[in-house]
């Protein structure tokens, strides 16, 4: 095998690795990664990787010119998916602000993917999308994987998400929530993102408002009753299947709305990830199923609040870091956390530091973690120190947000220490272990029951 291709195959570790039972340690998901390696590097070669270089003008596939051809593996459209403008409530629930015309989608240039495969994506594309479409029935088909190396590759989408796997295996099946578990391992999901060695990458992606199929007016026909989806997508990265991004190089997400999105389970394995996002910077969807996981790498994230609010990491089932770093800001101005999850946060593992607003619950993970509530908002980008009681310094944090709420684990934090909160020569709050809760009578205010994102 050629050296080049050893180290694509080699970024592809821990990808190709279905959603099934896991034991979540570390130690476990070390031994996953090294198996993994081995079976890609025995079975990948440099000729199965299909290279796509993107441009603003001709889009070459392995050296040619893309084709126009819908039966072809790789094509180009314009045929995006979006919010038209100008059409009325029986079209979707899209605001003013969701709306773009007709002239704008056509600027975009779609390049589909259609058959399983690797496919290493470079180069710059202003206005465009990469859209991965494997066909009807591949739900149910584990073959149905498509895996996107990005290297060294900046995508610009102003009117729906940049990167779509939108029909893809989906390695969890049809889970109901009496059956849904935490420990789940993504490793043969259908959706799959390797940051190729050394690259850099930059996704700048809208969203899609909801799109209906069809809709009930009332009597009068001024208000939609009820209603089927056809389409909604909110973020940058989305997924409808479960997904798992990894590999040794970095990429930056600039989002309008929402980061990165799975439609069930998110995991990523490695890689060095920045999220800017309007909303969500991650967001898991399926009510009391999705599972985030971290794994390794290093994630940052700041909720800018263009929309009001957002979480740093929103799992609406499980969120669980076995190791990596996160740093997670939530929105400044809204009641919500850093890293929030409907059925339970566990730490296994890793360094969290998550700040925000919200009272969001950390449970008994394997690695303790402790939580401070400051009676009024802290700045951002200070730099704040976490002491024990000896006066040590043991973390120091920059919070990219201002915020009131800030939790913090590390194999740093001992489950009978005791750590306090401070600004220079300024103690600003004491932590309490355990995770979220914050003394009586420094409570904020809880954020709405309905509010799901």
């Amino acid at each position: 095998m050629k050296k080049r291709s050893l180290l694509l195959a080699m970024a592809l570790v821990a990808v190709l690795t279905g959603c099934q039972k896991k034991d979540t340690t570390t130690d476990k998901v070390s031994e996953n990664k090294q198996t993994i390696t081995e079976e890609v590097v025995a079975e990948q070669t440099d000729s199965e990787v299909v290279k796509i270089e993107l441009s603003n003008s001709d889009i070459l596939v392995n050296g040619e010119k893309i084709s126009e051809d819908a039966e072809s593996a790789v094509y180009k459209a314009n045929d995006i998916i979006f919010y038209l403008e100008n059409q009325g409530i029986q079209y979707g629930e899209g605001k003013k602000t969701d709306e773009h015309s007709q002239i704008e989608a056509d600027a975009h240039t779609v390049v589909h993917i259609t058959e399983p495969g690797v496919y290493e994506i470079s180069g710059t594309m202003e206005a465009g999308q990469i859209f991965v479409d494997l066909g009807d029935g591949t739900k149910d088909d584990e073959d149905a994987v498509a895996t996107l190396i990005l290297n060294n590759a900046d995508i610009t989408c102003t009117i729906a998400p940049a990167i779509f796997f939108y029909r893809t295996y989906e390695c969890a099946g049809d889970v109901s929530e009496e059956d849904a578990v935490m420990d789940v391992d993504t490793s043969t999901a259908g959706a799959n993102i390797v940051l190729a060695e050394g690259s850099s990458n930059k996704v700048y992606g809208s969203y899609v408002a909801e799109i209906y199929e069809s809709c009930e007016m009332n009597e009068e026909g001024t208000e939609v009753v009820d209603s089927k989806r056809l389409h909604k997508y909110d973020g940058a990265v989305y997924s409808r299947r479960s997904m798992n991004v990894s590999g040794t190089g970095s990429l930056e997400i600039v989002a309008e709305n929402e980061g990165m999105c799975s439609e069930m389970h998110m995991t990523i394995q490695d890689g060095n990830i920045r999220i800017k996002s309007g909303n969500d910077g991650i967001n898991a969807s399926e009510d009391n199923i999705s599972v985030f996981a971290m794994n390794g790498g290093n994630l940052k994230i700041q909720v800018t609040g263009e929309t009001g609010e957002g979480d740093g990491i929103d799992s609406n089932g499980w969120l669980v870091v076995n190791g990596g770093s996160v740093n997670s800001s939530a929105c400044a101005t809204s009641m919500d956390a850093g890293i929030d999850a409907d059925k339970g946060i566990y730490i296994n593992g890793g360094t969290v530091i998550a700040s925000g607003n919200m009272n969001a619950e950390i449970a008994e993970g394997k690695q303790p973690a402790v939580s401070f509530f400051a009676d009024q908002m802290l700045e951002s980008e200070e730099k704040y120190e976490i002491k024990d009681t000896d006066g040590n310094v043991i973390a120091e944090v920059s919070p990219s947000n201002a915020f009131r709420m800030l939790a913090v684990s590390s194999e740093a934090i001992s489950a009978e220490g005791s750590y306090t909160l401070w600004l220079d020569d300024t103690q600003l709050a004491e932590g309490m272990q355990g995770g979220m809760q914050p003394p009586k009578g420094m409570e904020p205010p809880q954020r709405p029951e309905n509010k799901k994102m």
